[in-house]
């Protein structure tokens, strides 16, 4: 590691002493023992995985990334939409037809409401594939109810909801992997070997680290519709202010328009009610790997200033054209912009490497940016470089969902656990903000405030409609939020 990347690097155990985690007190989760620790999930047994949200991202990625292990067996399936919950069913039970060769190899169990699946004492582990505002809630509430949990980026939508997750995660001891696949060899191998390249001084002392991420377009008013018979939709709007029923705000219904399907991409990535924009949906990929380059996982900026543009008029209100830069206590300048090609491109003083996707998406509608170049250098003997059995060599996971399986049967670390994946999603987090404050701000990753600026801390969390929300969990009453 270079002597920047040394320079005041907030380690592990660095965060959790100084963190609200290593002070005794500071928070107490209910007592909870996993079933885990009983043996029901072993190495010799199966993993029983209930399924939260059966969309674009369940269908696409996760349910195959999963099912493709011997060791998980999925048996339950829930949606706000019914229609979804039984399309889930179906799409289950089809895969263990097909590539079991049985009919009724499992009959999977359907719950309109996630809630009645946490108490189903089978499942061992939930696979959670829903829109970014109901990401933090059903975290906590699985892990309270003892099981392990898969979540999909980004953790939360706000700081405190999204420390609220990681302390409660570590205080269960549940197995936590976010669906930050970039770490993982299958498919982008690059992320891995780009990030120990730099960690191991190739390209001299890091100096800048630039983030090509683009705004989102914006979209046209859209009429008040009927709620669909199969939506509940007050559940689907969770914690969020209510506001009126219309398609383009949550997901494709039937009939659907030529191009469109079911799994096509959804509206409410696009408003900022249910998501921060491509600041939160694409940065936390790619800001993990500019922490994991910098050896920065476990904090975050030291200050920073944005601008951006944000539609005047429309359903669709998430920032467009936009331009974050982040200074970290390292010495390191993040930028993040659209002027950049999409990936990370780490300067140093000795050379650059820039990484990217590529080609390769997840889903079939994932938006496609224009990068055909994966991995580069600014010398091609800089990428050919062996790292030595003394140098670093960072955590190996073959695939994410199977890393995550692994984890469960042997209770280690997963490669993307969650206050790596709390201090991804936080500095995407403060970027939004920084873009909505027209003045350079100045973090504290230790206490998580911005220093001396009540309008920015203000924005740190949201308002929780009763009765969704982590504010309103009975389990946590008296514990943390008091």
């Amino acid at each position: 590691m270079n002597k920047t990347s040394r320079k005041n690097q907030l380690s592990r155990r660095d965060y959790l002493k100084k963190s609200a985690l290593g002070v005794a007190g500071a928070f107490a989760a209910p007592t909870i023992v996993p079933s885990t620790v009983f043996g029901k999930t072993s190495p010799s047994n199966k993993i029983n995985i209930g399924q939260i949200g059966f969309g674009r991202i369940a269908m696409g990625h996760d349910l195959p990334e999963t099912l493709k292990y011997d060791v998980a067996r999925v048996i339950a399936v829930s949606d706000a939409d019914s229609r979804r919950t039984e399309e889930g069913k179906q799409f289950i039970e089809g895969w263990y037809e097909e590539n079991k060769g049985k009919k009724n190899f499992v009959d999977v169990q359907k719950y309109n409401d996630y809630r009645e699946m946490l108490m189903n004492s089978d499942i061992d582990a939930v696979i959670i594939s829903t829109p970014d505002h109901w990401h933090a809630q059903p975290a906590i509430e699985a892990a309270i109810a003892g099981k392990d949990i898969y979540l999909q980026k980004p953790t939360s939508l706000t700081i405190e909801e999204g420390r609220a997750m990681s302390n409660i995660i570590h205080r269960t001891g549940q197995v936590f992997q976010l669906g930050s696949q970039q770490r993982s060899m299958d498919p982008w191998p690059q992320f891995k070997r780009a990030c120990e390249l730099v960690r191991n001084g190739r390209i001299g002392e890091i100096q800048t680290v630039k983030v090509g991420l683009p705004g989102d377009p914006s979209g046209n008013e859209e009429p008040p519709m009927p709620i669909p018979e199969t939506l509940n939709y007050d559940m689907w709007l969770g914690s969020t202010p209510y506001e009126y029923y219309t398609e383009k705000r949550v997901h494709p219904q039937p009939p659907y328009e030529e191009g469109e399907s079911a799994f096509s991409r959804p509206g409410w990535l696009r408003c900022e009610q249910f998501g921060a924009g491509m600041i939160t949906g694409w940065g936390v990929h790619h800001i993990d790997i500019a922490h994991w380059g910098m050896g920065t996982e476990f904090t975050g900026p030291v200050e920073l200033e944005a601008e951006a543009s944000f539609p005047k008029s429309g359903l669709w209100n998430v920032h467009g054209d936009f331009k974050v830069t982040a200074k970290y206590d390292n010495g390191v300048t993040m930028i993040v912009s659209g002027d950049f090609p999409n990936g990370v491109r780490f300067e140093g003083s000795e050379g650059w490497i820039f990484v990217s996707r590529g080609n390769v998406a997840v889903t079939s509608s994932d938006p496609n940016f224009g990068t055909s170049e994966a991995f580069a250098a600014s010398d091609q003997k800089i990428l050919e470089s062996e790292i030595g059995p003394d140098e670093i060599h960072l955590y190996e996971s073959p695939e994410q969902h199977g890393n995550w399986l692994d984890c469960i049967q042997s209770r280690k670390e997963t490669i993307s656990p969650v206050e790596v994946a709390h201090r991804s999603c936080s500095a995407c987090l403060i970027s939004h903000i920084a873009m909505k404050v027209p003045r350079k701000l100045y973090w504290d990753p230790i206490n998580e405030r911005f220093k001396n600026d009540d309008e920015a801390n203000a924005m740190l969390s949201r308002s929780q409609r009763y009765p969704w929300g982590y504010q309103h969990i009975e389990a946590l009453k008296g514990t943390y939020f008091n």
